[in-house]
């Protein structure tokens, strides 16, 4: 399934040019156009899922496994000192095209990429209560 009006639909599917790094029948990589830092990339399937609450396990599994041959490219060819790898779900958490993609970010000592948040305290109980509620709906 395509949406026509879905920008990542038609790089995922060759129809808008990308600098491809790797192609299969279930996605295709490419170099971010507008990158955190140099070898950003990102990994859009060619079925069309708006978000990870929509994506089936079988390309969910391909995806994050074609993401770790990747993330070795990039450590032999860029040689960062870390990377990140992001997937953002809805407007609140900053997913801007909603088409499933996962980024895979290298890092550098001293980059300006920022990723981060101030940690809170979880209270004991509700940890234990919501554990176990999770539990249930796995």
């Amino acid at each position: 399934m395509n949406k026509d009006d879905c920008i990542f639909c038609k790089i995922a599917n060759g129809e808008i040019p990308s600098a491809t790094v790797y192609e299969d029948s279930v996605c295709r990589v490419i170099l971010d156009v507008n990158p955190a830092n140099k070898g950003h990339a990102l990994i859009i399937p060619k079925e069309h899922f708006d978000n990870i609450y929509s994506i089936d396990a079988e390309t969910a599994a391909k995806i994050f496994t074609i993401a770790t041959e990747v993330a070795k490219a990039q450590k032999a060819e860029l040689n960062p000192d870390g990377l990140n790898i992001l997937q953002n779900n809805g407007e609140a958490a900053g997913q801007t095209v909603f088409h499933f993609h996962m980024h895979l970010v290298p890092r550098y000592i001293k980059d300006n990429v920022t990723m981060t948040w101030i940690p809170g305290k979880a209270d004991t109980e509700e940890l234990s209560t919501l554990s176990k509620a999770l539990r249930k709906r796995i």
